[in-house]
């Protein structure tokens, strides 16, 4: 490891808690892979502490940070400019200091879109409906990219019916809402909630209405391989599971604080899947 100088850029990622985070692995490895001189820590901070928490970050110095559960809307209230991604997500999960000023963005749904990209060649967004589980921050963020890139119905399926309507409302016309996963000619299924990460029940969905050449994507990415995607392999469906999304998201981040765009590989998905439990 390169020791840092007095001229290091240093970012890091808020959280509450922050130690399950995998981003100081991801960015450690790019920071070392290119020889910059640089640092990205985890910084644990408590919601009632995060405004003071940033402005004393940029004083500091850093460049800027990732913001993780729980701050992404305090973050958003707090930017001094949002661009047009935080606009339509409603939420902020990257943070650049720029000349006095708190500047945040959202990259999850870009970084949704690049993962499936990578893991499914040929996928697009406007080959059909996609239906997605979930209506919380992330869903926002993945269903608003997917509309802005030629999704031409979107359909929404979530336990509260109040969540999915704001939702909706805030995204337009082309968004519809289901009390069950509609899945005959869906071109895409996706999985928002926290159903089959490590700890929680299975996401319990009978898969056999999607069509044969449907995608099935989940965002959650402990463990690698959820019940769903095992699923949708045992059906001869094409998957792409949620390490992608992490390493993809966190593209932007780097280059604006970095001044490299780092690229997701191989290399890069073996350490970071190898810091990930397999059950």
């Amino acid at each position: 490891m390169r020791p840092l100088t007095g001229a290091a850029r240093v970012a890091g990622v808020l959280g509450w808690p922050v130690a399950h985070s995998r981003s100081p692995l991801l960015h450690g490895t790019w920071l070392e892979r290119h020889g910059i001189d640089g640092a990205y820590l985890p910084l644990p901070v408590a919601p009632e502490h995060f405004a003071d928490a940033v402005r004393a970050l940029m004083h500091l110095g850093f460049r800027g940070a990732n913001v993780t559960i729980p701050h992404k809307q305090a973050a958003y209230d707090l930017c001094d400019e949002r661009e047009a991604t935080a606009e339509r997500a409603g939420a902020v999960n990257t943070l650049v200091f720029r000349d006095g000023r708190i500047i945040g963005s959202n990259t999850d749904g870009w970084g949704f879109c690049e993962s499936l990209r990578e893991q499914v060649p040929g996928w697009r967004a406007d080959a059909g409906p996609a239906v997605m589980l979930g209506a919380g921050g992330a869903a926002r963020a993945i269903a608003a990219r997917l509309l802005d890139e030629g999704c031409p119905r979107l359909i929404l399926v979530n336990r509260s019916l109040d969540r999915a309507e704001a939702l909706a409302r805030s995204l337009g016309g082309l968004v519809e809402i289901a009390a069950r996963p509609e899945l005959s000619g869906a071109a895409l299924l996706v999985n928002t909630t926290s159903l089959g990460m490590h700890g929680q029940p299975p996401l319990e969905i009978d898969l056999t209405p999607l069509p044969a050449t449907a995608v099935v994507a989940d965002i959650v990415y402990v463990p690698l391989e959820t019940p769903l995607l095992a699923a949708a392999r045992a059906r001869g469906l094409r998957g792409a599971e949620g390490l992608g999304m992490l390493l993809h998201q966190a593209r932007p981040g780097f280059h604006a604080w970095f001044g490299v765009d780092p690229q997701v590989d191989a290399d890069l998905r073996r350490v970071v899947a190898a810091d990930i439990p397999p059950k």
